[in-house]
């Protein structure tokens, strides 16, 4: 088989706007302290009427416009997000009806920061197995609700927002438009970062987080490229977890990504956890930074300490 491919994208962000001026209303912190430790300018809120099955509902429809494909022509949809609040219906299941979608296979990953890449993958798979001609690949996360307000040090870092992908066979006499990911995770280093308690609150060991993203990830990364068969300096765009300036401008310097265009979405975007990656590329993608063919290294990475990366050619 000739593998899968990404067909097309989209993305949907609330329309509040959060500025780094406003949290400083909120908390002892500043526009300048804020940029320096992060590069987060803004961030985008959903209010209380907005659930995270909206948010990725709207970004999955605007992928099927752009792919020129209907709701019945999807036959899996796939949720990655660690917010949703109630466990049944499944996230992937309310999406599905309210784009109404007929009978999918419909199921949720949840692996934090790392998740959309994760769940991309999956798609890869179970297409070029053969049990699912298209799936909706969505990252969606609401992560103002799971946020202490009064912590400085995560409410400066967080944004809702919700990024998709339609997935399909590659045409015959094409290759594979989603190489073979690298993926693995360090589970006891999972106490560094955490959504958990009653009610659930985000928080991680930001040193730890940071000295293992721009330690370990770089030789991961470039293994990713290596399964593609490309080596760093071939890739058209560089697209990684937007967790924070500070990690994503060295990681992708010490990947070698020389020629590439890296995502920088975070600015705009804050950390929007699994929306992150589908959220910046679908961006690059409309904006036209990138071209259709083009090589583009997709890397997650976070909660669990879980990673998963994979090239893609853009759609």
């Amino acid at each position: 088989m000739n593998g899968s491919r990404i067909a097309a994208v989209g993305h949907y962000q609330p329309a509040k706007v959060l500025t780094n001026e406003d949290l400083a209303g909120l908390v002892d912190t500043s526009d300048e302290w804020i940029r320096s430790r992060v590069g987060i300018r803004t961030r985008h809120i959903a209010g209380p009427d907005e659930p995270v099955d909206e948010l990725a509902a709207h970004a999955a429809a605007k992928a099927l416009a752009a792919a020129g494909l209907t709701p019945g022509d999807i036959d899996l949809v796939l949720v990655a997000t660690s917010t949703a609040v109630d466990r049944s219906p499944n996230m992937a299941a309310r999406v599905s009806a309210r784009l109404g979608i007929p009978g999918p296979a419909a199921m949720d990953v949840n692996v934090v920061c790392a998740g959309f890449t994760h769940a991309l993958a999956t798609a890869d798979h179970t297409v070029r197995a053969g049990a699912a001609t298209r799936a909706l690949v969505i990252g969606a996360d609401k992560m103002s609700e799971v946020t202490d307000w009064s912590d400085r040090t995560t409410c400066v870092l967080v944004g809702d927002g919700a990024g998709a992908a339609v997935v399909e066979a590659c045409p015959d006499g094409t290759g594979p438009g989603i190489s073979p990911v690298l993926w693995g995770s360090l589970p006891e280093m999972g106490h560094a970062v955490r959504i958990e308690g009653q009610p659930a609150r985000f928080a991680q060991e930001g040193q730890s987080v940071y000295r293992w993203a721009t330690t370990q990830l770089p030789p991961l990364a470039r293994k990713a490229c290596e399964r593609a068969g490309l080596g760093p300096e071939d890739l058209a765009a560089v697209v990684l977890h937007q967790a924070n300036l500070r990690i994503i401008e060295p990681l992708a310097q010490k990947i070698g990504a020389v020629n590439a265009v890296v995502a920088r979405d975070v600015t705009e975007s804050g950390n929007t956890s699994a929306a992150s990656i589908p959220l910046a590329f679908s961006k690059l993608v409309e904006r036209g930074e990138i071209s259709t063919g083009d090589p583009v290294l997709l890397f997650g990475f976070g909660g669990n300490l879980s990673y998963a990366g994979q090239v893609v050619r853009c759609p």
